[in-house]
């Protein structure tokens, strides 16, 4: 054996190694708390100096950050959602965990707004804030069940993709995909561009991903800049309210499940899904954060090809925070705001609502689509959604962590009662920097699966 022979192999790694210890100098996580640190100086001292040029800086550059994530969100769901069903007929027993992943879907989201219930009727929101109906502005548009059943089927194919109407795209990808099962080997050329394409969109959302720590400076700063914590303060229980409730889901329930459901080690799930839940705080996109969402969820043994399914549909119909919680305590908000009284049949409107309606939410930064459908199932004033436009940035980082985390918790849940879970993986998991994850892609391909392999699911009772 030669010399070079001899130190190749060495050399590979000593030179990966030199560049994960350079990234680690500072890591992407710590970038994102600078960020949000200097953001929150920054926007202390636009307001608190009236410095109209740092003010209209912090919202242009924030702007530009959200404005990339949703350039790629219409073409990325779209192919991922082809890409992950038809990725399904590499699964033996597709539809039983197609099955169990939606019916974990709406447990965690029945628990969530079950909370976010309890916590409104124990702290009334809505009482002693100073507001009144007239402080509320009727939205623009607004969700209803008609609007939402006969919204999802879209009347030409090019409107969703302009309009930015997720749940459309949503129903021509999962058209797309069934069809392409049904023609078998003939649909395999445009499945080998579509999965062409979504890695190429997902290497460029990556770039834009790395943008995150400047992002954050411009988001928070602007926030801050803008409603000040004198607005803040008039919402000061909500706004708590909210945090809470997404924390006793996120550090409580989460963990609650994977210990006595998965029984997996809850600590190791938030070391593997860290960089997501991060991530999703700075951005407010369940949909821009879908890429490492997927990556951490395979990080944590869930085996690829059911990821590739489980965390596209979840990206844009799991919605603990946005859809479960904040509608739950927002509609206790407004009905006091605007005297009206709730009763039991209200609460289980609620619930419904949350479990039926979250994929209005359709991943995007906001839930006013899910806040008006709650608001007009129980008859509520819309003007109510004025009264939270202001808040709902602040609110919508904690909302969106929390839908995240539950993107990836339901799939490593179903994988560990399913015993697809790779443990050795599990327990591996670290919250290394999300550098990882684009080195991971990269170097990723050698350990796909050939395409014939099939993920074997025990049956079980």
């Amino acid at each position: 054996m030669s010399a070079n022979s001899a130190t190749a192999p060495d050399s590979a790694p000593q030179k990966q190694k030199t560049r994960f210890r350079i990234s680690d100098k500072f890591p992407f996580w710590a970038q994102i708390i600078a960020g949000l640190v200097l953001g929150v100086l920054l926007g202390w001292l636009a307001r608190s100096q009236d410095v109209s040029w740092l003010k209209t800086t912090l919202e242009q550059v924030g702007g530009i950050f959200v404005q990339l994530l949703k350039l790629a969100v219409a073409p990325l769901v779209f192919f991922a959602i082809l890409v992950s069903i038809t990725n399904l007929r590499k699964v033996n027993n597709a539809a039983r965990l197609a099955s169990r992943t939606l019916l974990w879907f709406m447990i965690t989201s029945l628990i969530a707004v079950a909370i976010g219930i309890a916590i409104g009727l124990v702290t009334n929101p809505g009482a002693g804030t100073g507001l009144t109906p007239k402080d509320g502005q009727k939205p623009e548009g607004s969700g209803s069940w008609i609007d939402f059943l006969t919204g999802i089927v879209p009347t030409d194919v090019i409107t969703p993709f302009t309009e930015l109407n997720v749940l459309q795209i949503v129903f021509m990808a999962a058209v797309a995909g069934i069809a392409a099962l049904q023609l078998g080997e003939k649909a395999e050329p445009i499945l080998k561009l579509s999965n062409s394409v979504l890695e190429l969109l997902q290497k460029a959302l990556w770039w834009v991903i790395r943008l995150a720590p400047i992002g954050t400076v411009g988001l928070i700063g602007f926030a801050i800049a803008d409603y000040g914590w004198n607005l803040i303060s008039k919402y000061a229980t909500f706004t708590a309210d909210v945090y809470i409730g997404c924390a006793i889901v996120l550090f409580g329930v989460y963990p609650l499940l994977l210990a006595t459901v998965a029984k997996v080690n809850p600590v190791q799930f938030f070391k593997g899904a860290w960089p997501a839940i991060q991530l999703a705080f700075v951005s407010r996109s369940s949909v821009g954060t879908m890429p490492v969402t997927q990556r951490v969820t395979e990080r944590l043994g869930v085996p690829k090809e059911y990821a590739s399914f489980a965390v596209p549909f979840g990206a844009t119909t799991k919605m603990d925070g946005c859809a479960a919680i904040y509608p739950a305590l927002a509609a206790i908000f407004i009905a006091q705001i605007f005297d009206v009284q709730l009763g039991i049949q209200d609460y289980l409107l609620i619930a419904f609502v949350s479990v039926i309606g979250s994929a209005a939410t359709a991943g995007l930064t906001g839930a006013t689509v899910m806040l008006t459908l709650t608001l007009s199932t129980l008859g509520l004033p819309l003007e109510g959604v004025g009264l939270l436009m202001a808040i709902d940035p602040i609110l919508d980082m904690m909302r969106t962590a929390t839908n995240v985390a539950g993107q990836a918790l339901v799939p490593v849940i179903v994988s560990a009662r399913e015993k697809i879970l790779d443990h050795d993986a599990y327990n591996s998991a670290s919250a290394s920097p999300v550098d990882a994850y684009e080195d991971g892609r990269d170097a990723g391909r050698d350990d796909v699966r050939d395409a014939d392999e099939k993920v074997a699911v025990p049956v079980t009772a």
